[in-house]
């Protein structure tokens, strides 16, 4: 599906192989815990080390028969090991190694994503370092509204990446936790000390408390930040697909060599990448929705998580990781057309600069009430009238001259004085 754009690094990350890798790496920690305390011969573990291996085949075989995926990896794992293979998994139940094992392939998948937030934060920040003073017409409702810079969007975006980064190492750190705790959570045939144990030797910090599983509020967090992630990345290709329209064009992806844009209108340049982003954030809103339904399970555990979190995590994972790369490729390539913003501030004559008319006339004595409609009143001729000019409507109105004289009303139309704070704004956002 992602075809030439897959980050090979995460799909390994989600393979059968690196499951089964981590889960052997659970298992040996909590060996070696025990083992700290004395409560398992420490040649047993130089021999588990030795031997300890698995063949994924041989665990799909096996499962096919015993019908549980846990039991046919220590089955595996246990062919190899020999008489040492009794001590694996002693006092644990599945969900131990399953979940545990999860964390560690999580803040695996969190790290690679924080990558790619890095990579974007990059793009945008140098954009809106060099577009810090492009004049584009800023736009509400989709309509023209008042001047901004392209560099200002590109900063409003830069602190959004800012807070999903903040979000992100948030997600991580609630999602790194391991347990030990047995079959309901009460250590009926493990201890508390050798959970803690073990979950040093992986990096992890123990649950607080447990049942059989981890509690899936914190994936939900986990996956609800990608989602996060994903909706601002729909907003920034949104925006680009609008300014890549025909008859916006301030704005587009870049188009490369041989690359077409329909089987049937050779013209065409079209946004395809931030359609594709557009897209993909709906599944990751979907699959937060699953994540939160997920939390719900019933007393100390069942099992309906486990087939859901099977697709959404795998798949929220290597696609936020493919958007963010791809999306940041489009930032970093992007073709901006500033004498096209140029061109389009000043359709219907300057409407744009309303407000600084209208606080004019008010300085001058007009009532806000009489000036607004005097403003709008010139800016919808304007507006309704192809060819019609507010600037000049306005030159030609007694109503206005009666206050300002042609050069106090020409002042109006300047942009850099809406401009003014931009130095402020952006030391700010540390730009």
């Amino acid at each position: 599906m992602i075809g030439r754009y897959t980050r090979e690094e995460m799909g390994a990350i989600w393979s059968d192989e690196a499951r089964f890798k981590t889960w052997l790496m659970v298992e040996i920690a909590v060996v070696e815990a025990q083992v700290q305390m004395g409560l398992i011969p420490q040649n047993a573990l130089d021999e588990i080390k030795a031997k300890a291996k698995f063949d994924v085949e041989r665990i799909k075989e096996i499962e096919l028969e015993v019908k549980h995926d846990v039991i046919a990896f220590l089955t595996s794992v246990n062919e190899n090991v020999g008489d040492a293979g009794r001590y694996i998994h002693k006092g644990m139940t599945s969900s131990d190694v399953i979940d545990t094992a999860l964390a560690l392939t999580l803040i695996k998948a969190g790290k690679l994503i924080e990558k790619g937030l890095q990579r974007l934060h990059d793009a945008v920040l140098l954009q809106a370092r060099k577009h810090k003073h492009t004049i584009t017409v800023g736009r509400s409702h989709g309509i023209h509204a008042e001047p901004t810079t392209f560099g200002f969007k590109m900063a409003v975006w830069l602190e959004e990446v800012r807070r999903h980064q903040i979000r992100l190492g948030q997600a991580i750190e609630m999602i790194s936790v391991g347990k030990f705790s047995g079959a309901v959570g009460t250590f009926s045939n493990i201890t508390p000390e050798i959970e803690e144990r073990a979950c040093r030797i992986l990096a992890l910090q123990p649950a607080n408390i447990s049942t059989q599983i981890i509690q899936r509020d914190r994936h939900a967090q986990f996956v609800f930040t990608l989602a996060l992630i994903g909706s601002s990345l729909d907003k920034f290709a949104t925006e680009i697909r609008h300014l890549q329209r025909t008859d916006v064009l301030e704005a587009e992806e870049p188009f490369t060599i041989g690359q077409k844009g329909s089987s049937a209108m050779p013209h065409k340049r079209n946004p395809v990448g931030s359609e594709n982003i557009s897209g993909l954030a709906r599944i990751l809103r979907g699959n937060c929705l699953a994540a939160m339904e997920n939390i719900p399970l019933w007393h100390e555990r069942d099992i309906s998580h486990s087939s859901v979190e099977r697709v959404i995590l795998p798949d929220s994972c290597i696609l936020i990781d493919y958007m963010l790369n791809r999306f940041a490729g489009i930032i970093e390539d992007l073709v901006v057309y500033p004498e096209n913003m140029k061109r389009n501030m000043n359709i219907f004559g300057g409407v744009i600069y309303s407000q600084a008319v209208l606080l004019k006339l008010v300085e001058k004595g007009l009532s806000r009430e009489d000036a607004y409609a005097v403003v709008q009143s010139n800016a919808m001729q304007a507006w309704n009238n192809n060819g019609s000019n507010f600037m000049d409507n306005l030159l030609k109105d007694e109503r206005v001259l009666g206050k300002l004289s042609k050069e106090e009303v020409r002042a109006c139309f300047n942009p850099e004085t809406y401009l003014s704070n931009l130095d402020a704004v952006f030391q700010r956002v540390g730009i």
